[in-house]
Formats: structure tokens, sequence, C-alpha cells
């Protein structure tokens, strides 16, 4: 049987499609913003070919979506999308913390520590990049000291919408230092192997961001809510 060869997408695609990610998620690519490939290609230095396949790519994702005959649009983020996504991480955050104090509460308390404090200096001094993360560098961890590899494999499909998401969080300097102080309260109860606390936190800290993302994006009148 002669079946015809699939071309590879080319390593530079990637590239693209990494930058132009990078840039929706840090905020440069600010939400309802248009992005033409034109620019793009030329911001990067790229031909645009690889532009469009990464652009292409990034609107089946829903990052981009059409703009009528003006080409694409960044999505804007939506209220209900927040909550489904911080719903399905808040179940499985619990799960991990519960998870981590019941099984891995003394390797928590060795490698925990300097996590939170790298945690502690990047969210005064780092950028939303950085910051971002750093943030999701705690929550991979609890997701190791789960022991449960499916967890992570489980939240992966909308890891990068909760990127973007978290991204916006983290622009509002006054969270911060609470991100931390509620990390340091999720690792002080795994530690202690204590299950129940530590899943109540970890859902209690997904619940908070998306309620205070949220608030934010009405008062700034990028939900349908007024």
């Amino acid at each position: 049987m002669q079946m015809k060869p699939i071309a590879l997408q080319p390593q530079l695609a990637d590239r693209v499609y990494d930058a132009i990610l990078d840039a929706i998620c840090d905020g440069q690519l600010e939400a309802g913003q248009r992005v033409t490939q034109e620019e793009l290609a030329a911001g990067l230095n790229v031909s645009r070919q690889p532009v469009i396949q990464a652009l292409m790519l990034l609107k089946r994702q829903g990052f981009l979506e059409e703009a009528g005959r003006r080409g694409l649009r960044v999505v804007p983020l939506d209220a209900a999308a927040i909550s489904h996504v911080y719903e399905v991480r808040g179940a499985l955050d619990g799960l991990a913390a519960r998870a981590a104090a019941e099984r891995s509460a003394e390797r928590a308390r060795i490698e925990g520590p300097a996590l939170i404090d790298a945690g502690r200096t990047i969210a005064e001094t780092g950028s939303v990049a950085e910051r971002t993360a750093q943030d999701l560098a705690f929550h991979r961890f609890l997701y190791a000291l789960s022991g449960n590899p499916l967890i992570e494999d489980a939240i992966s499909t909308h890891m990068q919408h909760s990127r973007r998401i978290m991204g916006s969080v983290l622009r509002a300097q006054s969270r911060a230092r609470d991100v931390w102080d509620e990390h340091d309260a999720i690792l002080e109860a795994v530690i202690a192997g204590d299950g129940d606390r530590a899943e109540a936190l970890a859902r209690a800290h997904t619940a908070r961001a998306a309620e205070e993302l949220i608030a934010a994006l009405k008062q700034g009148g990028q939900t349908d809510a007024a």
C-alpha cells in the first residue's frame, strides 16, 4: 500500500508558535488585540509561512479567533471559561495536595521551602513571565509529590490557558505576596501530612484566584457582565 508522506512541521514554526503564545500569555498581545501575519512576521524576523502555521494552531486551541475582514484577534478572557478552567484545576490541585500529604511529606519538607523562598523573591522582583513560570512550578511540584502522573496529564490540555489566566492574576501586584502565602500554607499542610487541610487550602487557593480575576475582568468591561 502506498500512502502520501506527511510533511513534518518545521522546527521554525514551533518556535514561532511558542513566541506568539508567550506574547499572549504574558499580556504583550492583549485580549481583543488584532494580529496580522505581516506584523508578526516582521516582528519575529521570519517569513509568513511559519506564522500562518502557528496562527492556525493557536486558532484551533482557542487563543485566537476570526475578526471579520481584519484577520484574527486575541480571544478575550471570558468569565465562564475562566470559571470552568479553575473548577477543573481546583479539583485536580486538591486531589494532588491530598495525595502529596499522604505520600510525600518528607520530600515536601526537604524540597518545598526553597521553592517557596524563590517564589517570594520572584514575586517581588520578577517579570510576569517569571512569576507565572514560578507559580506553575509550585503546582507542578504538587503534582509530582502526589505520585500520580495522571493528574498532570489531566490538566495538561488546559495548562496553556491556565498559564494565560494565571498571568492575568499575577499582573495584579496586590496578589503577589498573597499567592505565595497561600502556597506556603498548602506546603505546610502537606509537610504535616494533613491531607484534609492540604486539599481544602488548594481548592480555596484556585477558587480565590478565579473569583478575583473574574471580578477584575468585569470591572474592566472585558466580560459579558457590566
